[in-house]
């Protein structure tokens, strides 16, 4: 089947506006971009009138735990809920993702291997979901943060082991803990986790299956020995300092900034059901975090959207919160909606097939009421999503069957 959505105002993630212009898609993938006069419509193709809409790339958010929920308490509701009922939890979360336009999520941390299986259902065509490339549960020190969807270890050769065991159960991505969390209680955030021997063996063993590793690190000390080590990107990068940033800059790795993370933590009083501990640390750590992605945007340094969605009233399905967070830091919304496609797609590894609108790419793209780049919150509002397309198909939105 053959679509074409034409008069449309198109924003292709890497930087480009065309105005009155037409997508022309066939089974999977955009076979022509353009201006109206110059894509000619096959004849028995279904015309989509585009005026007053916005096309861009599916939105990928490259920090989620689908088997969290938003809960208060989260580690009590994973430790407390079989795994059965995680699952099905989880399947939730990944029709709620892609309704709110994100066609692809890098799930970095879960409870066990059931995000593999969660993947391959969501493929197959039984039932709505985003692109998944999982980690599977995240590798950290014994006692260490996120303990509760991860495995803990002790030196080089269980990591090196944790590593093979997370490939070979269908680990696209490799997690590691670098430094302490807010919701694990007992672990500081700006306490490193993890030596960078273990670091590196995990670098080490990943790189040899091609695979990308992904460091948890809040504070600069966890940050420098991952950095180091070799890893791909750094998630939250909260307490940045100028060392840690030359880093960054140094070696080409992503910031996954998180910014709705603590905010949403932060911004809970107490008696929320959110543990004192975990309030109390973000609520410490919220304006240098802010500090942090300003500085790290003014530096210029490479960073991809991510949201840790699933964390205590960070909700699925409320994705698009981050690209508001990140314009009201000083972001142009321009470089927000290139975070959360081109540059996600980049750090993610897919870049060559989603993340652009352009000729030959997969067809993931969302229609949008109105125009993101004059108002980024239309991304927020579901009134305004039309459709949401995954390789080449319309799965939510108005449009939903469609292709």
């Amino acid at each position: 089947m053959t679509i074409a959505i034409q008069h449309v105002r198109v924003i292709d993630g890497v930087g480009g506006v065309a105005e009155r212009a037409t997508l022309l898609i066939r089974g999977t993938k955009i076979t022509a971009i353009g201006p109206n006069r110059e894509v000619r419509i096959p004849s028995g193709c279904t015309r989509i009138d585009g005026r007053g809409l916005t096309v861009m790339p599916g939105l990928i958010d490259c920090h989620v735990h689908l088997c969290l929920g938003g809960e208060p308490d989260v580690v009590a509701a994973v430790e407390s809920e079989p795994a059965a009922y995680t699952l099905l939890k989880s399947a939730r979360h990944a029709q709620a993702t892609i309704e709110a336009g994100f066609t692809t999520v890098r799930d970095v941390g879960s409870r066990d291997h059931s995000i593999f299986a969660l993947k391959r259902a969501i493929e197959a065509g039984l039932m709505p979901g985003p692109r998944i490339v999982g980690a599977g549960q995240v590798i950290c020190m014994v006692g260490g943060h996120a303990r509760f969807i991860g495995r803990e270890v002790a030196g080089v050769e269980q990591v090196r082991s944790a590593v093979c065991d997370q490939i070979t159960a269908g680990a696209e991505v490799i997690k590691v803990i670098a430094s302490g969390g807010v919701l694990t209680p007992g672990t500081s955030p700006d306490q490193a986790q993890m030596t960078i021997e273990e670091l590196q063996a995990a670098v080490d063993e990943a790189t040899r299956a091609g695979r990308k590793v992904a460091a948890h690190a809040h504070g600069a000390s966890g940050m420098k020995p991952a950095i180091r080590a070799g890893v791909h990107s750094i998630e939250h990068a909260t307490l940045l300092d100028e060392e840690a940033a030359d880093l960054f800059e140094a070696n080409g790795v992503y910031m996954v900034p998180t910014l709705s993370a603590l905010s949403t933590t932060a911004a809970c009083r107490r008696g929320c059901g959110i543990p004192d501990s975990a309030r109390d640390k973000a609520k410490a750590m919220t304006k240098r975090h802010q500090v942090s992605f300003k500085q790290a945007y003014r530096r210029g340094l490479l960073i991809a959207m991510g949201t840790d969605a699933g964390t205590p009233f960070n909700y699925h399905g409320d994705n698009a919160q981050e690209l508001e967070r990140m314009v009201a830091l000083g972001m142009t919304p321009m470089d927000a909606m290139i975070a959360s496609t081109s540059a996600a797609a980049n750090l993610i590894g897919i870049h060559a097939s989603v993340g652009t609108l352009a000729k030959g790419m997969e067809a993931d793209l969302v229609l949008i009421d109105g125009n993101p780049l004059k108002r980024i919150e239309i991304l927020r509002d579901r009134s305004r999503i039309i459709g949401v397309m995954r390789a080449g198909q319309f799965v939510a939105g108005p449009l939903a069957g469609t292709g």
